[in-house]
């Protein structure tokens, strides 16, 4: 008798320890929710790939915490509506303001141009540039071929670096299988002031394109090449005075001529 009453008030403290454990559990959450602020974005419900158009069906209120809030993002799916996604969106995550286009750009390429930047077209010679390996999101460097004014040779000079190509011929996406097309038209993405150069280079000469690595964001302050150079010919600039060859050189004599009037001739004399 005296063994079942002390397993029934074994099983009874157990029972009520893992009720206190599960009341004070509770509470403990319930204050680290209370403590913890949550907020929504809006997310894809499914993968979305560059060109589509948002629309409500695709969009999803995920909970992100309020402690590490998200720079760009909407809190609102009316917000987003009608832009078009640049870059490949998968699912779950906040979706940026950077990663679609402008409000009011409409689809194409216009959506794809940030504000302040410019979509210039320029066309290249096939056989000796890589304009049939471009494809959109190529980095490039663009150099022109041209005779400067009073210049005794032609010379090549580098227009643009690192210029990104938002379009190749008519093709503003890269192609899903990774085919390349053959173009000679590539449109890049620049600035306002490297627009004016590159349409006054294509106007000067030939256009040739250096494809690099997109990784390679250096700069290469390269002196233009010149036709004497392709037979080893160095440039060779005027070279200086020493200072130790400079000399003053003395004033010359001056000479002096004096002349003389006399009654019924003249006469004249050197000193």
């Amino acid at each position: 008798m005296n063994s079942k009453r002390i397993l029934l008030a074994l099983g009874l403290a157990l029972l009520v320890s893992g009720l206190c454990t599960w009341v004070v559990g509770r509470r403990m959450k319930a204050s680290v929710t209370e403590r913890m602020p949550i907020a929504r974005y809006v997310s894809p419900s499914h993968a979305l790939e560059p060109g589509a158009v948002v629309k409500h069906e695709d969009m999803d209120l995920i909970e992100w915490p309020g402690s590490a809030p998200v720079e760009g993002a909407f809190s609102r799916v009316d917000d987003l509506l009608g832009r078009e996604v640049l870059f490949p969106l998968a699912k779950g995550q906040p979706i940026l303001d950077r990663d679609l286009s402008a409000p009011g750009s409409g689809t194409g390429l216009a959506s794809k141009i940030p504000d302040g930047m410019r979509a210039v077209a320029l066309r290249s010679d096939e056989i000796v540039g890589v304009a049939g390996f471009l494809i959109p999101g190529s980095h490039l460097d663009v150099l022109v071929t041209y005779r400067p004014a009073g210049s005794p040779e032609p010379m090549t000079a580098t227009v643009l670096e690192n210029a990104v190509v938002i379009a190749a011929g008519h093709q503003i996406e890269p192609d899903p299988q990774g085919k390349i097309s053959d173009v000679t038209v590539v449109t890049l993405l620049l600035t306002a002031e490297q627009s004016q150069r590159a349409v006054l280079a294509s106007n000067q000469g030939s256009i040739h394109f250096v494809l690099r690595n997109g990784g390679d964001t250096g700069r290469a302050a390269s002196a233009p090449a010149l036709l004497s150079q392709l037979a080893g010919q160095p440039v060779v600039a005027a070279p200086a005075m020493p200072k130790a060859a400079v000399r003053i050189a003395a004033p010359a004599p001056v000479r002096h001529e004096i002349e003389t009037v006399l009654a019924g001739g003249s006469g004249s004399g050197g000193q």
